[in-house]
């Protein structure tokens, strides 16, 4: 196989290329949790701060990398079904999440004020992409100005999130339920040194293995004579995910259920900006207005996902459907619906 000419791939190449970057993803994010959560104890940013930033990003990278390869080729569909579709599978994989953890639904156990600010943040972002293609379609050096708007607004949420973590102004109840972050004993940890280089050494493979998917997803477009929105939403966006699915499952039986909660609210909002980072990379104009309407559908799920999500955060139910949390069980029910009518279509 020449992997220096995936033109050239057979189906068959491309996906074993496909499959193999995958697998590769799914091992250094499953280890690069652990690495994360001994981080947040012990430089002292909490779990919290630790998920939103360090595990939201590092696990986000591949399809970050997809993405804004995807949009340097001109394959703005791949590009932004691949980002949007990510938000979407990872918020389903945060009703899974809630499946394993059976003492109490996942919303009532991990309640936090920096949970809920990074689910708003959240909102926000999806709603400014929704909102970008209703704008004039003028780009200045070839970037659409609602970019720069998302860039900023995703920098100062995350400074509101620490500013809720480290100063709240109110506490949700405390309950027998109730998880808070308590750190691990340190001494038992590897020095921090050695810590912040297997992450840096983690997020290297898990970039180059995003940058390796792109083509891959490409060829298996052309090949099977599918649709980038169909790749993008149902393979490269659930094969880029499946950190976050591996992770927030190994967080909630470690018990760090705000670690569990914030990596994937937090890996959300991080994947906005890979529709952001592929405006910068699309030189073709505003990837905004290049978006199709199933892109357009997708955002709009998710964001009617998140929004059942902050709901559940804040009724915080104890106990809902088959131990579930009933908006766990309308996030799954809204993802599944909106995967069918994808296919149907």
């Amino acid at each position: 196989m020449e992997l220096s000419s995936p033109g050239s791939w057979t189906l068959l190449q491309g996906s074993l290329v496909f499959f193999v970057c995958a697998a590769i993803i799914a091992l250094a994010g499953t280890r690069i949790t652990r690495v994360v959560d001994q981080l947040a104890d012990r430089t002292g940013i909490g779990e919290a701060a630790a998920g939103a930033v360090l595990l939201g990003a590092s696990t986000s990278l591949g399809g970050s990398v997809l993405s804004v390869t995807a949009a340097w080729h001109g394959n703005a569909e791949l590009a932004v079904s691949n980002a949007l579709g990510g938000i979407a599978v990872q918020t389903f994989f945060l009703a899974v999440a809630d499946m394993v953890y059976r003492r109490a639904n996942l919303e009532h156990a991990a309640a936090s004020v920096p949970n809920m600010m990074q689910n708003g943040l959240l909102i926000c972002l999806l709603a400014l992409i929704l909102f970008a293609p209703h704008l004039p379609d003028v780009t200045f050096f070839g970037v659409h100005p609602v970019t720069p708007v998302l860039l900023g607004a995703y920098i100062y949420g995350i400074y509101l999130v620490r500013d809720a973590s480290e100063s709240p102004m109110w506490r949700p109840s405390i309950t027998r339920d109730t998880r808070q972050d308590e750190p691990d004993d340190v001494t038992a940890m590897p020095p921090l040194l050695r810590l912040w280089i297997e992450f840096l050494a983690l997020m290297l493979v898990l970039g180059i293995a995003g940058w390796m998917l792109e083509p891959a997803a490409t060829v298996i477009a052309d090949r099977a004579n599918l649709s980038q929105t169909i790749v993008g939403v149902m393979l490269t966006a659930i094969s880029t995910s499946i950190p976050e699915l591996v992770t927030s499952i190994a967080a909630v039986r470690r018990g760090a259920l705000t670690l569990a909660v914030s990596g994937i609210i937090g890996g959300n909002a991080f994947d906005t900006l890979f529709t952001a980072a592929s405006d910068i990379a699309y030189r073709d104009g505003s990837i905004y207005h290049a978006m199709p309407e199933d892109s357009v559908f997708w955002a709009a799920l998710t964001l009617l996902m998140s929004g059942v999500l902050m709901m559940g955060l804040i009724r915080r139910e104890r106990h809902g459907i088959g131990q579930i949390g009933t908006e766990s069980v309308v996030i799954m029910v809204l993802y599944l619906l909106g995967v069918v009518l994808l296919l149907a279509g």
